[in-house]
């Protein structure tokens, strides 16, 4: 695959006189679960710890702008990290996962596929996303929005209700979407596939819906190593683009595009 051969050859531009003693990951928070799967992984094959830090992607770009260690980060989208990129901060960027929108509904809410657009359109309904330009959740809803032909109502009832650096922090140890619909703040959230389904599994009476197709808004995920990071660092990005570290990736329900094709 190019993204790896390409990888692999700067692995030796990017070694340092001061290797770092772990691995500082920042990423955005629909990939906690997978990707703590395979920082833990990649400590058991090679020995090298990874610090993690979680949030929406935008914040987490700000963060490494203002100045924060960060060697790796994998970002929601594509854009975040090529900003990073564009200002001489790292780089190449890869695509490494990719994600789609559902819809994530309380039990009291009759709604379907084909029902969707006139359930979150409704007056009685309150329609929750997360919020755009800090988390690349929130901008894919918009999208969405944009796609429906009904973009101006959408966006004018949409609660922001996650990702931004103001929005309210679940209990410790609760899954933020299940949170934000157990505890009433809206009806109907849209979020990635992923989460819905770790929602779910918190409180199994949630409805996952999907989003019909004409509307449907698919999630790239990219990833940087960031300027003056170790070969250390560049061994974990391998690690996530690796089979071992795709084969979690799609087991989490992302689509790993570095995965092989079964023979």
């Amino acid at each position: 695959m190019r993204t790896l051969r390409v990888l692999g050859a700067v692995m030796g531009l990017a070694m340092t006189p001061a290797m770092a003693d772990e691995v500082s990951l920042f990423a955005a928070g629909s990939l906690k679960a997978a990707l703590s799967d395979v920082s833990e992984d990649f400590t058991r094959t090679y020995g090298i710890p990874v610090s993690s830090t979680f949030g929406p992607s935008g914040l987490m770009r700000e963060r490494i702008e203002a100045g924060e260690t960060a060697h790796v980060f994998a970002s929601a989208n594509m854009r975040h990290p090529r900003t990073l990129e564009a200002a001489g901060n790292g780089g190449p960027v890869a695509l490494f996962a990719r994600n789609r929108l559902c819809a994530l509904a309380r039990p009291k809410v009759a709604v379907s596929t084909d029902t969707l657009l006139d359930v979150i359109l409704s007056d009685d309904v309150r329609l929750g996303t997360s919020t755009p330009k800090a988390d690349p959740s929130g901008d894919y809803a918009f999208e969405l929005f944009d796609k429906s032909g009904h973009a101006d109502a959408l966006k004018a009832k949409a609660l922001q209700l996650t990702g931004g650096a103001d929005s309210a922090t679940p209990p410790e140890g609760r899954n933020a979407y299940a949170w934000v619909l157990d505890s009433d703040q809206a009806d109907v959230f849209l979020t990635y596939c992923t989460n819905a389904v770790l929602a779910r599994k918190e409180v199994p009476e949630l409805q996952i819906v999907q989003v019909p197709e004409a509307v449907s808004v698919g999630a790239d995920y990219g990833l940087i190593v960031l300027d003056g990071a170790s070969s250390d660092a560049w061994r974990f990005a391998m690690h996530i683009l690796s089979p071992a570290g795709q084969s979690i990736l799609s087991e989490y329900g992302f689509d790993a595009p570095a995965l092989p094709k079964e023979n």
